[in-house]
């Protein structure tokens, strides 16, 4: 069998990887490079800590343990780290985070309170504020390095015999000759099957090929698809998990560097007109991340990164044929179920056999329904929901 599968984020990249694995002929084509979308602007925190929807949670779950499985099998370098996740409240946001915590242990979610003398050891060297009144410790959550978790699983579907290949994709057909992919150049590529990852611009690469994939596609200033990341070159932190605190989100990167994360200021993010790397909103980033560091700390050096979110209309997967060849794989938790997604979307696409944990997600729910149906991601992007 062959398969086409376009776009190279980590989705595609890990379904690749695992139709190689199963022994199908695969190219992979993006249109400027494996990791270049939404996976080169993600937290890569892996949990399923808001996922209010049970199947979505259940899903989130289930992608969690088959990174820990697939950490055993994928050779290279580390790229996941089962770190686990701290979250403190001040008094405003303690109540948001007992009625989270309660929630998620009626679901069996792992979590645990934990006090301040416990807290502070499990983040390493971060400061925690005075007016911190509440911990919770979720020990099952972690976080991924984007880059080497994509050059692991794309070194691997090259083992098993995948081509990886530079080009944009005008076109998809599936027509009563099959199904072919045609390059903007006018190359055309035929095949058993396509698969599209193409994230934010599923919804036009499908509507040519006649499925409907509703997706949150507005990327002006307030859109929830908009999102603001910090690279924190120096100081270097002895940061030991993923930390949500009321005003910053923290995660390890490589080389002792840190990734920093403010919800509340996506708002004010224009991707037209980029923050300054000496602007108000880089200032407000240092300010806050700076409070949290050890004294004393010198300036917090940031490079700031403008990220697309992938977005479904209704906020959740999409995973399913949606014309008897082209298959549509697209998340919003592309981090947390990529290896999970992958590994289920090449069994459907191998076998025919649906399974059954992807049964909620397929395409065919937006049949007959209007955009404005899906209300739920058009609010702003809250803890979690990342």
């Amino acid at each position: 069998m062959k398969v086409i599968v376009v776009g190279a984020g980590v989705l595609g990249t890990a379904v690749a990887r695992a139709l190689a694995v199963a022994g199908a002929e695969v190219l992979l084509l993006d249109r400027r490079g494996p990791g270049t979308g939404t996976t080169s602007t993600t937290f890569a925190w892996t949990n399923a800590n808001r996922k209010l929807d049970p199947a979505y949670h259940r899903l989130n779950v289930a992608g969690m343990t088959e990174h820990a499985d697939l950490a055993r099998r994928l050779p290279g370098a580390p790229s996941y780290f089962p770190s686990g996740a701290l979250h403190w409240a001040n008094s405003a946001s303690a109540p948001w985070l007992a009625d989270n915590v309660d929630r998620l242990l009626a679901l069996g979610y792992p979590v645990r309170w934990i006090g301040r003398d416990e807290a502070t050891p499990i983040t390493g060297a971060l400061r925690i504020p005075a007016n911190a009144v509440s911990f919770a410790h979720f020990p099952g959550e972690g976080y991924v390095l984007p880059d080497r978790l994509l050059g692991n699983l794309l070194a691997d579907a090259g083992r098993h015999g995948a081509t990886c290949a530079i080009g944009e994709v005008a076109a998809v057909d599936d027509g009563p000759g099959g199904v072919s992919v045609t390059l903007a150049g006018g190359e055309v590529h035929r095949a058993d099957r396509v698969v599209l990852a193409t994230g934010r611009w599923s919804e036009r690469l499908a509507a040519g090929a006649g499925i409907d994939l509703p997706m949150l596609a507005g990327i002006e200033r307030g859109s929830p698809a908009v999102g603001l990341l910090g690279y924190v070159r120096a100081p270097g932190i002895d940061l030991r998990c993923v930390v949500h605190s009321p005003t910053l989100n923290l995660r390890p990167a490589a080389g002792g560097h840190t990734v920093v994360q403010a919800l509340d200021l996506n708002a004010a993010v224009d991707p037209a007109d980029p923050p300054a790397p000496d602007g108000p909103l880089a200032r407000t980033i240092a300010r806050r991340l700076s409070a949290l560091l050890p004294e004393p700390a010198p300036t917090p050096e940031i490079d700031l990164r403008v990220g697309f979110r992938s977005l479904p209309a209704d906020g959740h997967t999409i995973a399913g044929f949606g014309s008897p060849r082209v298959y549509c794989l697209v998340s919003h938790s592309g981090i947390t179920l990529g290896p999970l997604l992958g590994r289920l979307a090449a069994a459907e696409v191998v076998t025919g056999r649906g399974q059954e944990l992807l049964d909620p997600f397929r395409p065919t729910r937006f049949a007959g329904r209007r955009r404005a149906d899906f209300e739920v991601t058009q609010q702003a992007t809250r803890l979690g929901e990342q």
